[in-house]
């Protein structure tokens, strides 16, 4: 017997949930796999900023070559940056967060039960030990008479604990907590790609700072879908000091004004061709911004980030690309 529409339809929504699940992504279904809420705890759906930031630091160096070195050791920064101390960020977020989970995302693997705290504290513990430990042979492997890839490591992991973790929790501040965010995401990943080929110098680490900016903008988008939660625990992110509608125009300012910076600073640089490119991609990040994110931001999220993310990641590796050829990858 052919399935009814019904059917296939559930069939559809089930199979959605379950991407959701493994990806870590609102809407998931439950499971009972200790492994599959362990993957879900590192929310897979986040690396891939963190994956394609190191692809931009290494663009970004002008001396990244397509030996099979080179390219072990870019996958084996992406693994640290990625899975494993991404991975280590978005656990550690869920193990602090779990109360206001309760309120916003009750399926979750912490506050659904479904997986205990001790059993949380040590996959926090292995995916942080573990990026520490890949950082550090990526160091060994670049000769590094300073172990930058690993102080970059180090660095990251903190502010990553000072984000979620009392007493600090940059969170509970929208504009230090989503910066915390954006710099993590766009900066450091950059920054140890770039360290791992050539050297990080200090013009392209204040220009990454600023371009984090743009991704303190991104940060905003992922705090409207806790709203609900932040207001009842008093966590003043930018949806509920300023509301939702104003929130969503912050969010687009954010990531349209700094990425035009970000032309101006190519322009400045003799990267013309760069810069136009980089304009090029601005524009359809606009229209989505239209289309979505500033009539919906609650209900067109996950559709404006899967949209509008792609161009600014493109924008990110043009950038890169321009930064490698020209004066600014002369060292500190």
């Amino acid at each position: 017997m052919s399935d009814t529409p019904d059917s296939k339809a559930s069939k559809a929504a089930e199979a959605s949930g379950s991407a959701r699940q493994l990806l870590g992504m609102k809407g998931a279904s439950g499971t009972s796999s200790l492994w599959k809420l362990r993957l879900q705890l590192m929310k897979p759906v986040t690396w891939i900023p963190l994956i394609w930031g190191v692809i931009c630091g290494a663009a970004a160096s002008g001396r990244f070559e397509w030996t099979l070195p080179n390219v072990l050791a870019s996958f084996a920064c992406m693994l640290m940056s990625g899975p494993l101390l991404a991975g280590y960020t978005q656990t550690i977020n869920d193990y602090y967060d779990r109360e206001i989970d309760a309120i916003n995302e009750p399926y979750r693997p912490i506050p659904s039960g479904a997986i205990s705290l001790p059993q949380v504290k040590a996959q926090i513990w292995v995916l942080l030990l573990a990026g520490l430990a890949v950082a550090w042979g990526l160091d060994r492997w670049a000769g590094h008479s300073t172990p930058v890839v690993l102080l970059l490591a180090l660095c990251g992991s903190f502010v990553s604990f000072i984000y979620s973790a009392p007493p600090l929790k940059l969170k509970q501040n929208g504009w230090l907590g989503n910066y915390a965010l954006g710099a993590s995401y766009i900066a450091l990943p950059w920054w140890a790609g770039q360290a791992l080929f050539g050297q990080l110098t200090w013009a392209t680490a204040l220009l990454t700072l600023a371009y984090s900016l743009a991704g303190l903008g991104i940060a905003v988008v992922n705090d409207f879908k806790s709203v609900e939660g932040d207001r009842a625990l008093g966590l003043q992110s930018l949806p509920v000091v300023f509301g939702i509608q104003r929130a969503s125009w912050i969010s687009a300012l954010m990531i349209d004004l700094f990425q035009l910076a970000m032309v101006g600073v190519l322009i400045a640089i003799g990267q013309h061709f760069a810069a136009v490119l980089l304009v090029l991609l601005i524009v359809p990040q606009i229209t989505f911004q239209d289309i979505w994110l500033l009539r919906d931001p609650v209900a067109f999220d996950v559709k404006y980030q899967a949209s509008a993310q792609p161009f600014l990641v493109l924008g990110m590796l043009v950038t890169a690309l321009a930064i490698g050829h020209s004066p600014l990858t002369v060292g500190m």
